[in-house]
């Protein structure tokens, strides 16, 4: 007894330290940024991205991934020799692996064979390996099978990311949001808009937003074949469309359990195409790319901002940036990856330039 005892205590102690190493991260790490986006003064409408590709792995699942390990060492499901195994597109799988390997344990990326080679090569840097699936929609089967074989642990970001942050504040990002936007003025927000991958970053904002009953409404934008936009609409969340998307870290053939449609105020579809050129307008505006996904964003933006202009209303709106476009340098930003998608993206750079003119998208 007094053996077991004392393998328990050692257990118990690594947890601790590794603990400790997880919540340092946050604590030697700078808040993100939020960043003005270039509009014309006289709408009174002021737009504010938030850096999230800032962060030590480069983009907004840093956060998520540090609240997953928190949330899985806390509740006792990682040890000093487990094995961790990730169902991702890319970008939680790169933040898993940085934290796996703060801690010194093995990682494992289940992922769609289409993952960019940028982001492979990120989780491999961070010392993970990855497992490519060739049909997206079958990722996270995949990796349950994988972790119940190794005798790992299936981290899941779909099923807890909704629970693993602390909606009600300490540090999350709705509460950061809001404190960056103080001075700013107009300090609240009329709109946030988020894109959904796992759930769980809508799921904190909009629960933050009710908590500190703020009148800000939450809007989730969905990519092609993603099944929340339709579930939602239908108010159906069985949906499955069968199939990936093609703006990686958001849309889902399934509609996830870490997703809470009812904090959502409103959804948009977003056509891919259309993401990729707000994409490339918002880099040339930026100066400096960002991914796929914060086009999807700022698509559904533009069309808010038309809307609030008609009714001459002003205001603030956030959404994020979700990450740099450097990943992305072989697949959204070619020009010949786009053409094999059979993708045209002229119609929506000609309503963006518009849009930039006059207020209509």
């Amino acid at each position: 007894m007094e053996q077991l005892d004392r393998r328990c205590d050692d257990t118990r102690a690594w947890v601790t330290e590794a603990i400790r190493k997880v919540a340092a991260d946050a604590n030697r790490s700078a808040d993100t940024h939020l960043l003005p986006f270039p509009l014309p003064p006289e709408w009174g409408i002021d737009l504010y991205l938030k850096d999230e590709s800032v962060h030590p792995t480069g983009s907004l699942k840093h956060r998520l991934a540090r609240s997953l390990f928190l949330y899985a060492l806390c509740n006792g499901w990682i040890g000093p020799r487990t094995t961790i195994v990730e169902a991702s597109s890319g970008s939680t799988a790169v933040s898993e692996a940085y934290f796996a390997r703060m801690l010194g344990l093995p990682f494992v990326a289940v992922m769609p064979a289409s993952t960019s080679p940028e982001k492979c090569a990120l989780i491999e840097f961070n010392g993970g390996r990855c497992h490519l699936v060739d049909d997206p929609a079958k990722v996270v089967v995949e990796a349950r099978w994988l972790a119940d074989d190794i005798k790992g642990h299936f981290m899941d970001q779909f099923t807890y990311a909704e629970r693993a942050t602390d909606w009600r504040g300490n540090n999350n990002i709705a509460e950061s949001i809001h404190d960056q936007l103080k001075l700013e003025r107009h300090p609240i927000p009329a709109w946030i808009v988020v894109g959904a991958g796992t759930g769980g970053t809508s799921a904190t904002i909009g629960r933050y937003l009710r908590y500190q009953q703020h009148c800000t409404k939450l809007a989730v934008v969905d990519p092609e074949n993603s099944a929340f936009y339709a579930a939602w609409k239908a108010l159906d969340y069985t949906v499955n469309t069968g199939m990936g998307s093609r703006i990686e870290g958001i849309g889902r053939p399934t509609v996830e359990a870490s997703f809470m449609p009812t904090v959502v105020d409103r959804m948009i579809s977003v056509p891919d195409a259309a993401s990729l050129a707000a994409m490339r307008r918002a880099s040339e505006l930026l100066g400096r790319k960002v991914g796929g996904s914060t086009g999807t964003n700022l698509w559904g933006v533009f069309g808010l901002i038309s809307e609030m202009l008609a009714a001459g209303e002003r205001g603030s709106i956030v959404t994020l940036l979700c990450d740099g476009g450097e990943r992305y340098v072989d697949t959204y930003y070619s020009d010949e990856w786009v053409r094999a998608q059979n993708m045209d993206l002229a119609p929506h750079l000609a309503r963006i330039d518009g849009f930039l003119k006059t207020g209509t998208l």
